[in-house]
């Protein structure tokens, strides 16, 4: 099983992007972990004292339930770094490197490099570059527990852009029975999507994307993500008919 690192600017980001994944993974027994950069707040409607609850509430529909006895709960931990003013820094690559190291992630899923929001910019030049600096020798990185260098394998790009473009995917995971799990974890964030008139239409657009991915290839619901390196296969069995 694999040692995943979900990065997200915001508590939500990973949810709207890639919930139904995270979902699906967790109940498979992989160990996923998401890695929240900021608090998300101040938003027009969310303060730190209610965002972080929110993030906390989310978990419980992204982890497994009676129904997959060998997978693992989701869990989150706060960077903490300033919402609306992240920096790509060598401060802040080091403290994601430390991270990735904790966790000794083999997998990385961080937001798609194309967006509008400078926030959502920045980490996923910061996560980029930790994934190069986990690997360092002879380098301590804050908060790594003393776990090994490592250079994670893998850095996937999941969707969520505030620049209003359609996703151009290089392959969709299947989440199909997962659907339901991400869309509870959206509704906890109540602040973003229950109580702000500004984005009333934001569940429904999610919904109609899981569904339009699905229809892709073939199944109910579908997550798109990228990939900035080839994927290797060893033969056909892995692809969806």
């Amino acid at each position: 099983m694999a040692q995943v690192l979900v990065i997200g600017p915001h508590p939500d980001d990973q949810e709207l992007g890639m919930g139904g994944t995270i979902a699906r993974l967790a109940a498979q027994g992989h160990d996923v972990l998401l890695l929240d950069m900021t608090d998300g707040s101040p938003t027009p409607h969310g303060t730190r004292e209610t965002r972080l609850p929110e993030a906390r509430a989310a978990l419980a529909h992204l982890s497994p339930g009676a129904a997959h006895p060998r997978g693992k709960p989701v869990r989150r931990t706060l960077l903490d770094l300033p919402n609306r003013r992240v920096e790509h820094t060598l401060a802040a690559r080091h403290l994601v490197a430390g991270a990735i190291r904790a966790h000794q992630a083999t997998i990385l899923f961080v937001p798609h490099p194309l967006d509008a929001h400078p926030d959502h910019l920045a980490v996923t030049r910061i996560a980029t570059d930790a994934r190069f600096d986990a690997k360092l020798t002879n380098q301590p990185m804050p908060g790594d527990e003393g776990k090994a260098p490592l250079y994670p394998k893998w850095l996937f790009h999941y969707y969520c852009s505030h620049l209003r473009r359609v996703p151009d995917p290089t392959f969709v995971i299947d989440t199909t029975g997962f659907a339901d799990a991400k869309m509870g974890a959206i509704g906890e964030y109540r602040t973003q999507f229950g109580i702000n008139p500004l984005n009333a239409q934001v569940l429904d657009w999610i919904r109609a994307g899981d569904r339009y991915f699905g229809s892709r290839i073939g199944t109910v619901a579908g997550e798109a993500f990228s990939s900035p390196e080839p994927l290797g296969l060893d033969g056909l069995g892995s692809l969806v008919p």
